[in-house]
């Protein structure tokens, strides 16, 4: 299938294609002038991409999971980190929803005289919620229990 038909079918625009193609991701068989040939496996290697991608893998992480024979060879341990990563990325969306849904209702007469507000604030401040923990690795990291009671 050329190019244009593998990008309609799979909605993943052309120099898209022609990206992944230089990351190694798809490989196309041939040419037809100046069009690319793919193979019929490419829609499910695009797809297991997008599967990567909104999962938060890298596309060089992606890469290392595609086998060059066409069969993908996913490093569970990696995929268990990503779990946990999402894992810890949930709770501390799930604290910061539901310290500003208190505070959308708090009955302080400022945010700022809120003590559960003020909480986020500190936490904001420390670089919690601001992503200056990344570094740490997933193993490592724990839920912070001040932000999980930011939603009483």
């Amino acid at each position: 299938m050329d190019i244009a038909e593998v990008a309609k079918r799979s909605g993943v625009p052309a120099s898209t294609l022609r990206f992944y193609e230089e990351k190694g991701l798809i490989t196309s068989v041939g040419r037809r002038g100046l069009r690319r040939l793919f193979g019929a496996n490419v829609l499910e290697r695009l797809a297991l991409v997008a599967l990567g991608r909104s999962a938060g893998f890298s596309l060089d992480e992606i890469a290392r999971m595609l086998g060059a024979d066409g069969r993908p060879q996913i490093d569970r341990k990696l995929l268990a980190d990503k779990a946990e990563e999402l894992d810890s990325s949930i709770r501390k969306l799930t604290a910061m929803r539901d310290g500003l849904r208190h505070a959308a209702v708090c009955s302080a007469p400022s945010h700022m005289e809120c003590p559960t507000f003020r909480r986020l604030l500190g936490l904001a401040a420390s670089g919690v919620n601001g992503g200056r923990d990344k570094k740490q690795s997933p193993q490592k990291r724990q839920p912070n229990k001040a932000l999980v009671r930011t939603s009483r």
